[in-house]
């Protein structure tokens, strides 16, 4: 049954479960680092500054895919959608990094705006090419297998996540976030011709367009 999914559909939904596996991870723990190492252990402020953080990144997200979303619509072709999801995903990737050198809560909601400018990027390319590719007659399936996925890697990761903290502690959490976030978006080159044609890709090494490019 699965066969029956493009190659661009299955990287994508592939690309998806390794981002959101890895940021489900951090979902059930992530007041707790608030509370802990950036509140100093008290419980109040840790909720203070989880939920101005949750604030901060949904109002932010919301208000900057709308534009982005428009603008890759007034764009031709597939170009600025990959490389925008590639991005997206990179700097999500960055974002969990950046969490083990936070001690601040002004660290945290600069962290939060970046996590939130980046889903506004991935989100709605994300979206234009899972759509534009979906199989033709099963698109009720192709997003079944995509919610399904989601909800394994969430789930699963979520109580991986809590008994990591338990034995190693937050920082664990944060490389692993980033690792796999860097994977999903390194996944996507695995569909890059199939998505820009191949006289629009930039130049590679080892390709003659590489070295004519420096002509």
């Amino acid at each position: 049954m699965l066969n029956s999914i493009s190659k661009v559909i299955k990287v994508m939904i592939i690309s998806d479960f390794l981002l959101n596996w890895g940021w489900g991870l951090l979902a059930p723990v992530f007041a707790l680092f608030l509370t802990q190492n950036i509140a100093g252990g008290d419980f109040r402020k840790g909720a203070e500054i989880a939920g101005g953080a949750a604030l901060l990144y949904w109002v932010l997200k919301s208000i900057f895919q709308i534009p982005i979303g428009l603008w890759l619509d007034k764009t031709k072709g597939e170009k600025d959608d990959f490389y925008f999801m590639v991005l997206g995903d990179f700097l999500i990737g960055l974002c969990a990094f950046g969490y083990l050198f936070s001690s601040k809560v002004w660290h945290v909601y600069l962290l939060q705006a970046l996590q939130a400018i980046s889903m506004a990027m991935l989100v709605p390319s994300f979206s234009a090419v899972f759509t534009r590719h979906i199989d033709k007659g099963k698109e009720a399936f192709d997003w079944s297998i995509k919610s399904t996925s989601f909800g394994f890697a969430v789930g699963i990761s979520g109580g991986i996540g809590g008994f990591l903290v338990s034995r190693f502690g937050f920082e664990i959490i944060f490389i692993l976030v980033g690792i796999f976030s860097f994977l999903s978006s390194l996944s996507l080159f695995l569909i890059e011709e199939k998505i820009i044609p191949k006289e629009k890709l930039p130049p590679r090494l080892f390709d003659g367009r590489f070295f004519k490019f420096f002509h």
